[in-house]
This record gives C-alpha cells, sequence and structure tokens, in this order.
C-alpha cells in the first residue's frame, strides 16, 4: 500500500524548528532533533527541504512576516517603533539570525527599500505627513537606525540592566522628535 503525504508536516516541521531555533539556536536546530520535534524521520525532512538552509529561510521568512505584522498592526508610527523592539526583544535569537545571516534572507529583503515593513513605514510617512513615499527614505532608515540600535543593545546585554529603560525612552523620544521634525518640515513647504 502506498504512503499518503502528511498534509500537516510542513507546518509541524517549521512550527517544530521554530521552538527549537528560540530556544536553544544555531546548536539546537539539527535535522535529527527536527525530526525527534516534529514526530517525524529526517528522510520525511529532506522531502519537504533541501537541506538545513532551506529549513532557516522558512524560518526567516516566518519571522519576517510575524514581525512586519506586528509592525503594521501597530496604530501609529511610534507604536510601530515600539512593536519592532518588542518583537526583537521577545525573539532575539531570531532577530539575530535575520541580521546576522543575509544570504538566508528572501530575495526581496536583502535590499532594505524594498523590504515590507520599509514599505508600510514610507507610506505612513506619506499619509501623515503629505508628499510621496520616496520622500521619506531618510526619516525610515532614521527610525529604523533608532529600532535596531536598541534592539540591538538590549539583546547583546551590552548596556547595564539599570539602563535598559533610559534606553528605550531615550529612543521614544527621539523617535518623536523626527517625527515632529517631519510634520513641521511638511507644514513649512
Amino acid at each position: 500500500m502506498p504512503r499518503h503525504a502528511d498534509p500537516d508536516l510542513e507546518p509541524r516541521l517549521l512550527e517544530a524548528a521554530r521552538k527549537l531555533w528560540h530556544a536553544g539556536g544555531d546548536e539546537a536546530l539539527s535535522m535529527r532533533a527536527l525530526a525527534r520535534a516534529a514526530k517525524t524521520n529526517t528522510p520525511a525532512i529532506y522531502r519537504r527541504f533541501r537541506d538545513r538552509t532551506d529549513i532557516l529561510r522558512a524560518l526567516m521568512l516566518h519571522f519576517r512576516n510575524q514581525w512586519v505584522e506586528a509592525i503594521r498592526s501597530a496604530g501609529s508610527l511610534e507604536d510601530s517603533v515600539e512593536a519592532y523592539i518588542d518583537n526583537g526583544l521577545t525573539h532575539p535569537r531570531e532577530y539575530a539570525l535575520y541580521f546576522t545571516e543575509p544570504t538566508l534572507r528572501p530575495a526581496e529583503s536583502r535590499t532594505v527599500e524594498i523590504g515590507p515593513g520599509f514599505v508600510w513605514a514610507q507610506a505612513k510617512c506619506a499619509e501623515r505627513f503629505g508628499g510621496s513615499p520616496e520622500d521619506y527614505v531618510q526619516l525610515v532608515l532614521a527610525l529604523w537606525a533608532l529600532a535596531h540600535g536598541t534592539v540591538t543593545f538590549l539583546n547583546t546585554k551590552v548596556l547595564p540592566p539599570q539602563r535598559a529603560a533610559e534606553l528605550r525612552a531615550a529612543c521614544r523620544d527621539a523617535v518623536a522628535v523626527l517625527l515632529r521634525n517631519a510634520e513641521q518640515g511638511r507644514k513649512q513647504i
């Protein structure tokens, strides 16, 4: 009797891979550990994914989609920066993977300007301040640099723990200044 493909196997593999990566990073995600966690065998994994790199690429895409959804669901640009930071702090291993392994990122995400979160932020700026999304490349880069720097500092534990709240507050204040300046600049035109 021929074996029937398990339609739930790929989502189960990705969920197991996500949990393994989140819990232990690179060391935790082996094909054997993944097969065990997903209650299958390694040949079944290779029928769905060419190699470990494909699994990592799928994890990155999942993380990126989750991250972009968190940003887009924020009520304002200010809230989107907070959502970006929160997501990066909640998923530090995924965040580090995304920014340290650029060759694994989907092709359309390898250029910041065309990433979905970047495009969304440009459109929100144009909606809020007027003009076209292309007018806001520098502003969105500045917002992203603030958020990324905050996540990186907090995830790497470079700062003493008592400074974490101060860093978040400083980031919020800097975002407010940048957005206020953008609004005043558009009013003068």
